[in-house]
């Protein structure tokens, strides 16, 4: 029961939403880079996808190390 509270509270965490709508809004960026054809921005978009994903895991690894040792 707690393991789906805690999967309950990471739904429900604003750090989940933001990484939610950077990875939308840089699959946006990668889509209508590809739809004009430029494969810069459909590249930066693809980037920035990778990225928003890797930060939101490594805050969360952060957070969780640091509530293990008690701070």
């Amino acid at each position: 029961m707690a393991e789906r509270r805690m999967k309950m509270q990471k739904w429900k965490s604003r750090k989940f939403w933001i990484c939610v709508a950077a990875a939308l809004a840089s699959l946006g960026t990668s889509i209508s880079g590809i739809a004009t054809g430029s494969e810069i921005i459909a590249g930066f978009g693809i980037v920035c996808t990778v990225l928003s994903s890797a930060i939101y895991a490594f805050c969360e690894a952060w957070v969780d190390g640091k509530a293990v040792n008690g701070q």
